[in-house]
This record gives structure tokens, sequence and C-alpha cells, in this order.
């Protein structure tokens, strides 16, 4: 069975100069924060439960920044606060924080680098897999420089690819933290560190969410109703992504800039290695923009059409397209009619394996579950933590029941093949452009395999 978890595709460091590209390590990435969810559901968290849950697992990918794992367990905190300071969910966000990430190179994934705003996050940094190489870090970088040791610590870790909650080492590769261990560790004991600081107390003050590294599918829009005043963060959303792509404009490869940073520089994916903007290029005919995040405040950065991003930016309630001056970010590579869909960012594709092409059975793959998807209904049997299609929504099960998220007035779900590596994602997108993606792939039969 193919399994749908939001995949991101850019890795960006199969773009470092250098970079060696070992197995790639991953995960069922939902099964991080089913528990979670269904705790929330409990608590009387209702349709506030889902969009957060899929914004934390994505995080566990291999693009985001370093520190959007601890930005979702901020906000799953926030609502455990909410619901009465629920301690279950409380415990289990505190495990989820310390999930180890997937890493496309076999190297040890960075350390956050500032405070949480929570104070129970203190002192709680993700476990690294078994099989990544704990003296190297995404990107080359070497253990002993800035990302390699967690936040508030001024010494290796010991043993290395330890957490609070697994103080004996790493975690087994693809194995769930919050199935092995119900202790979190919390308060920052545990992991064998001699010599590691308190971090400084969390600000009271919540920054905008860092700019994720790349958008896979856009996290399914909330149930709840949309602030459309003023002050609407979703405008504020749309204001931000175009200071942002303003910014891009002035960016090259020489600029200075701070490790972890991510932009986008000449139309590709950045992100800073020792001072220096390492850059991705966005497969063609996308380009790299900021885009406003729909149903929680901050932006991402992904590759796309110019026209997405335009579209995107105006669906927010912000003027002035892409830099907020009607002007353009980058210049962008001539391509098909834009879309309102989540354009899937992707490294260079290598030449399709002789005698097997992944990408059209990706594409048969997507037509199968779409398929399937049209049969099913909210009272549909499911599996915990498996996610469709149910309607035009997209849909997660939590206790053998689809709690289904509205993917908004334009936009409805589908399974979409993946571009450079097998599988399928589900994403928001349109009709039109889940039949284009399919079609691509040299499937033929349009979004079923059937004509439709």
């Amino acid at each position: 069975m193919v399994q749908l978890s939001l995949v991101v595709l850019g890795l960006i460091a199969s773009g470092v100069q250098g970079a060696p590209l070992n197995k790639r390590i991953a995960q069922s990435i939902s099964a991080a924060t089913a528990k979670w969810e269904q705790a929330c559901i409990a608590a009387g968290g209702a349709q506030k439960c889902n969009p957060i849950s899929v914004t934390a697992f994505s995080t566990l990918l291999a693009a985001p920044g370093p520190c959007e794992q601890q930005n979702s367990a901020d906000q799953m905190i926030d609502l455990a606060k909410q619901l009465g300071n629920d301690a279950e969910m409380i415990r289990l966000t505190q495990i989820f924080v310390q999930q180890p990430r997937n890493t496309p190179t076999s190297q040890s994934v960075p350390y956050c680098q500032q405070a949480p705003k929570n104070a129970e996050l203190n002192g709680l940094f993700q476990c690294q897999f078994a099989g990544a190489n704990p003296t190297v870090f995404v990107g080359g970088v070497a253990v002993g420089q800035p990302g390699t040791i967690p936040f508030g610590k001024n010494a290796l870790l010991s043993p290395p690819g330890s957490c609070p909650a697994n103080p004996n080492g790493p975690v087994t590769d693809g194995v769930q933290l919050v199935d092995i261990t119900q202790n979190p560790g919390a308060g920052g004991a545990g992991n064998g560190n001699a010599g590691g600081n308190t971090p400084p107390p969390a600000t009271t003050t919540a920054a905008p969410a860092p700019p994720a590294s790349t958008a896979t599918v856009a996290p399914p829009a909330s149930s709840a109703p949309a602030n459309t005043g003023a002050n609407g963060f979703k405008v504020q959303n749309g204001k931000d992504a175009q200071a942002l792509n303003a910014k891009f404009i002035t960016l090259n490869a020489n600029s200075a800039c701070t490790a972890g940073e991510q932009a986008c520089v000449n139309g590709a994916f950045a992100q800073c290695v020792n001072g220096k903007f390492v850059t991705t290029q966005c497969s063609s005919p996308l380009t790299c923009f900021a885009l406003p995040l729909v149903n929680t405040p901050g932006t991402s950065i992904t590759c796309t059409t110019e026209g997405d991003a335009a579209a995107r930016i105006a669906a927010s309630g912000a003027t002035g397209g892409v830099t907020g001056s009607d002007g353009v970010v980058a210049p962008a590579t001539p391509g098909p009619p834009p879309s309102n869909a989540p354009a899937t960012p992707a490294a260079p594709a290598a030449p399709a394996p002789a005698g097997g092409d992944f990408k059209l059975q990706n594409g048969k793959d997507a037509q199968a579950l779409n398929a399937k998807f049209a049969t099913l209904t909210e009272n549909s049997p499911c599996n915990s933590g498996e996610q469709a299609c149910v309607g035009t929504g997209f849909a997660q099960c939590v206790n053998g029941k689809f709690i289904v998220s509205s993917c908004g007035a334009t936009l409805t779900c589908a399974a979409l093949p993946l571009v450079n590596t097998p599988g399928t994602s589900i994403a928001c997108t349109t009709t039109a452009d889940a039949a284009a993606r399919i079609q691509a792939t040299g499937a033929t039969g349009g979004v079923t395999g059937a004509g439709v």
C-alpha cells in the first residue's frame, strides 16, 4: 500500500556541494502526532486538533528548518493550555519535539538554536536516527560547528544522537519515540551531557514562525471561520511574504547570511551553510517564492510559478503582487498556466531508471488512490493515522473515523504523483492541476484513470 504522507520533495542536502548522497532515512511521519491528536480531541479540541497535528508532523520531513519542529510543538502546547492545561497533550508534545527527523543523506539533522516559547519545552531537542552519521550534519557541517550542539549546551552530546527522552543513544531508524517511551525526560535531564546550560526563559511574545524550507502540500485549511478583519493574520501573512520576496530580489550567492537561514536566491531555494548561501535549483518551469500560510500566522518558501505565488498572496487580501509593488521576485521560466495548487518543489531529477520508470507508476498509483477516495465517506472504516480525501476535503483517521478538514472554497483534495522519487502525496489543489500532474507522468485517463 502506498504510504500516504505529506512528502517534501526538495531535498536540500542534495544540492549542497560536496555533500555525499547516501541512503535516505525516513519514517511514517503521521504516527508522530496521532496520539497527541487523539488526546486533543478527547480534551475538547475538536476541529482545532487536526490542522495543528498535520503541520507538526510535516516538520519531521527533510526540508523544514531546524526550529520548525519546536515551533509546531509550541503551537501544540498553546492549544493544550487553552484546553485546561491538558497534561496528556503536554506530555505527548514533549515527546514529539524529540522525535528524530528524516535525513535524505544519512547525516545528522541540525538542532534549533533558539529558546522555545513555552517553558515546558525548555531543554528538549530531537534525537537522531541510529543510521545518521554522528560526525557530519546535513550540509556537510562537521560536528562541533554551529547547529550541531543543542541550544543551551556547550558540549557535544554524549552519547551522540541521544535526547532527554532517549538518553542511551539514537533511535532505531524509522521508529517513533512515542512508541518506545512514556517519559519525555522534561527538564533537560537524562542525555548524559555534562556541562549543559539551562536555556534562557522563554519569551512571553511568540515570534513569527520562520519560513519553511520548502512547501509540500499546503496544510488543510482550518474549519474555523477565517479572520478577515483589517488585522487578520491572513492579510499580514500576505504582506510578510511580499516583504520577503522584495528582500530576496536583493540577494545573491555571496550575500551575508546566518547559519540555517533560508531564502530565494536568483530563483533558486537557498540555505545558509557556513556563512554562505547554498542553492538548490527549482525544477523547470518553477521558481522560488515566499508564500503566505493559510491557517496559521507565518510564511513558507517553495518552488512554484509566479502566477501561483501572486494568486496566493492576493487571496490573503494583500495587494501589489508578489513583492507588494507589482514587481517580480526572480526571472521565471515560462510555464503552464498558473493554478491554485501547491507546486511540488523538486531538486533536478535524476534520469529515470532503465526498464522501470517510477514516474509513470506514480501517476497510476495516484489515479488508483483517487478512484478509491471517490468511494469514501466520513463513516468509512479506517485505520488510525490513515490519510485520504473524503469529498473535497483532506481527511485523517482518528479513533476509527475520518476527521475531514476543508481545502477551502476553490480547492479540492487529490492524490498526486511525486516527481523524483517513487510514491504519492495528498494535496489541496484544483482538479485541473491534479489531472495535469498525473498526465505529465505518462499516465492516461485523468485523475482517476477512468477519464475523470
